[in-house]
């Protein structure tokens, strides 16, 4: 599939661009202790809800460097995340509320969710703030084993859990829960769907988590059928996104269904029907008609599936709703 018009990469997206995760360094605690001393390094602080500092007056990551580290932070552990631009990046995570209110105004810094701040960042800094994220999120929920209920203590800087328990040892790695998400189209309409929680006039693509023993392609066949009833024959890739609200994956898929017959089944939305791009034209202008989110790869799919079968512009259509 052409993706070169899409109005954007996937949020949260394109990490691997920008930084070198330098895994096999993970293990070296000498080379990690000397990069988190060095002049170079840079810390990413979270606090205990997972939501970052940035800067006060500029939508951008506030980076600590190694003095103000050890000024404010020294008795906090690290996470190695990688090498950008030549200077190691590193993660702190602040779980003292105490101690948030003094350190922003130290720091001029204020804190925002990923939610809030994964369109308004820079794309790199949003994917550094999702990784980082993802990360903290397994940290603080997997702190016994699964094995033996014995503590755990991280290693490979802050990627990995061992075991407490000389007879266990244990490993335990990061967490992340793959879910298929998929525009189901039919002769020139697709089938979106709303839960019953959603902001009048939301719709969005079908999606759900991929079960065990369970290939992507056949999830996203269970998942509509599940959801809607709609039977689906030919399933294609479109593109992936990280989704560390909390620990997900989301693969995103275009399917073709064998008919338009909606029989929903597991009661799980409010509503599906399917839509013309007219009709999504025609519902975003007297606003009747809402898109997700354009921070997830929903939105992606649509703008995609809109572009290839009418040539229209999702960003457009939603500006000059906006603007009216």
């Amino acid at each position: 599939m052409d993706r070169a018009r899409l109005p954007r990469p996937n949020t949260f997206a394109g990490l691997s661009l920008v930084l070198d995760r330098v895994a096999e360094r993970r293990d070296d605690s000498a080379w990690i202790v000397e990069q988190a001393r060095s002049e170079q390094a840079r810390y990413l602080l979270l606090d205990a809800a997972g939501e970052a500092f940035l800067q006060r007056d500029r939508e951008a990551l506030r980076w600590l460097d190694v003095s103000e580290r050890e000024r404010w932070l020294d008795d906090l552990s690290t996470s190695l995340l990688g090498v950008a631009d030549g200077r190691p990046h590193f993660m702190l995570v602040l779980d003292d509320a105490a101690r948030i209110a003094p350190l922003e105004t130290a720091l001029d810094a204020r804190r925002a969710s990923l939610r809030a701040a994964g369109l308004q960042l820079p794309a790199h800094e949003a994917g550094l703030f999702a990784y980082a994220k993802g990360l903290s999120h397994w940290q603080r929920e997997t702190r016994h084993c699964a094995r033996c209920g014995a503590p755990l203590q991280r290693v490979a800087a802050g990627h990995r859990a061992q075991c407490t328990n000389p007879d266990c040892a244990r490993l335990h790695f990061p967490r992340t829960d793959a879910a298929v998400i998929m525009l189901v189209e039919h002769e020139g309409a697709c089938l979106l769907g709303r839960q019953a929680g959603w902001p009048p006039g939301r719709y969005s693509t079908l999606a759900g988590f991929v079960e065990p023993g369970e290939a992507l392609e056949d999830a996203v066949r269970r998942e509509v059928a599940e959801e809607s009833g709609v039977i689906v024959d030919e399933v294609r890739y479109h593109s992936s996104q990280p989704w560390p609200l909390p620990a997900s994956l989301m693969v995103g898929f275009i399917a073709t269904a064998r008919s338009r017959r909606i029989t929903m089944r597991d009661h799980e939305l409010e509503d599906a029907r399917w839509f013309t791009p007219q009709q999504i034209v025609d519902g975003i202008a007297d606003g009747s008609f809402v898109p997700s989110t354009a921070l997830s790869v929903s939105y992606q799919l649509l703008a995609h599936w809109l572009q290839q079968r009418a040539g229209l512009d999702l960003d457009a259509l939603v500006a000059g709703s906006a603007s009216r």
